[in-house]
């Protein structure tokens, strides 16, 4: 078993269109209980990342004003991206933006209500956690939590402190995700026979700081902060300036591609189903082309058998593949039953692949196809005019239309105190998936789940 002790491509296109009790302090459970729009929302960043700066960030800005939020703080250990961050945001708001040097700081403060949380893959459940149980809402960039104990942990306290968490994964924020949703659940689909799944990409650079990685100081981070409760080998480890800027390369702290390309797709199949995870899931992969010093996969396949957990003559498998070397086929959503094709990457849904007349007769069955049908067109459709008017504003101001939709879900949440369309329980099922991907990838063996203890089963 894996444990933490041990050891886009950029994503805008039509498929996008977007559809549109334990309060630890006393200010955050006032506003809750405010559902208009005369009390704003004072909202923090935790970490001021690529993700933050290029897509989070711009994507509150679109919603702020109507909404009633705004940016006040920022909390960021390296002091550079720290001062980086406020200057930032601050030339966005129009005033100043307030620094802390850590959560503990931030916490602190009376003048924050909510928290946008876009650390290191490692990082976000933990961050989740102090969030919630400080008595703020939280907008958590995914994965959740790439092991199970953290997973548990995130769980057990947005379920006790009752708080809004939104996790980032996206798709359910958008418009032809549900069109689709709402078609595979209609049973006009039929019966989900196999999906398959890819994300290529060829960037030398992707994951990779450089520059940064010799410009930053030990001194100007708290290294300490950073690590958390993971260790290499039953230690802390010592500065790596590579393991701080490229995360993403390096076990335990990020599993690479399964944390962030494939937590998004998954999540998809969990959520066209209603299944919580898989039945099992067997994975290999390897480091056939960057040779950088990276210790995590740049190209990996993984099987996963889904279905009723208790009839195993029902279901289907997914095959996800992401390779970095090569980018030929981009990012592939692919479902197939036996009347044809749901195509995430075409937004359309077609007989290909079905059930077709002489094959059908040969049987003395009837043919099987699906109806041409257009997921843009579909959406369109059951959009307001303020949704539209939403997702070109997102694609003025660079944000992607996909995060906008998302993001503004979040804040109506946080003033309706509704459930967001990614709340936590997508975000926990997302991680078992990614947890039991994990132990394949690093074992080589057959992984499942036990439900009784909430945990991965390796052989």
């Amino acid at each position: 078993m894996i444990d933490n002790k041990g050891s886009r491509r950029d994503f805008i296109k039509t498929a996008a269109l977007g559809a549109a009790g334990m309060a630890l302090t006393s200010h955050a459970s006032s506003y809750a209980s405010i559902q208009g729009a005369n009390e704003r929302v004072r909202v923090g960043i935790v970490g001021f990342s690529d993700r933050a700066r290029q897509a989070l960030i711009p994507s509150f800005m679109i919603h702020a004003k109507e909404l009633n939020f705004d940016f006040v703080a920022i909390s960021e250990i390296w002091s550079r991206r720290r001062d980086e961050g406020a200057e930032f945001i601050g030339k966005l708001t129009g005033h100043q933006i307030e620094k802390a040097r850590n959560n503990e700081e931030l916490y602190e403060r009376k003048d924050v209500d909510a928290v946008i949380i876009s650390t290191a893959d490692f990082q976000h459940a933990l961050h989740g956690i102090e969030a919630v149980r400080a008595g703020r809402d939280a907008y958590v960039e995914k994965p959740l939590a790439n092991t199970m104990e953290d997973a548990r942990a995130i769980l057990k306290a947005v379920e006790e402190t009752k708080r809004v968490v939104q996790i980032g994964t996206q798709r359910r924020s958008g418009g032809t995700y549900t069109r689709a949703d709402e078609f595979i659940r209609s049973g006009k689909f039929g019966d989900i026979a196999m999906v398959e799944m890819s994300w290529n990409v060829n960037q030398p650079g992707r994951w990779r700081r450089p520059k940064l990685v010799k410009e930053i100081s030990q001194q100007d981070v708290d290294w300490n902060r950073f690590l958390l409760n993971r260790r290499e080998n039953g230690e802390k480890a010592a500065w790596d300036p590579r393991k701080y800027l490229e995360y993403r390369l390096f076990w335990p702290y990020s599993s690479g591609i399964p944390d962030q390309w494939m937590v998004h797709q998954i999540d998809t199949v969990h959520w066209f189903t209603g299944l919580p995870r898989p039945r099992s899931v067997v994975a290999n992969g390897g480091i056939y082309q960057w040779h950088d010093g990276r210790k995590n996969f740049d190209t990996m396949t993984a099987v996963f058998d889904y279905g009723p957990l208790d009839d195993t003559s029902k279901g289907f498998q997914v095959v996800y593949s992401s390779r970095m070397s090569n980018s030929a086929g981009g990012t592939k959503e692919l479902y197939y039953s036996n009347a044809g094709m749901l195509n995430l990457d075409t937004n359309r849904i077609t007989p290909e692949g079905g059930l077709r007349e002489k094959e059908a007769a040969e049987m003395d069955m009837k043919p099987n196809l699906l109806s041409e049908l257009s997921l843009v067109d579909e959406t369109r459709k059951a959009q307001t005019r303020k949704a539209q008017t939403s997702v070109e504003t997102a694609a003025n101001t660079g944000a992607d239309h996909l995060t906008s939709a998302h993001m503004r879900n979040w804040m109506e949440s946080v003033r309706s105190r509704k459930t967001p369309n990614a709340d936590i329980h997508a975000g926990y099922n997302h991680s078992v998936a990614l947890c039991m991907t994990i132990a394949a990838l690093h074992t080589g063996q057959r992984v499942t789940f036990n439900d009784a203890r909430q945990e991965v089963v390796v052989g």
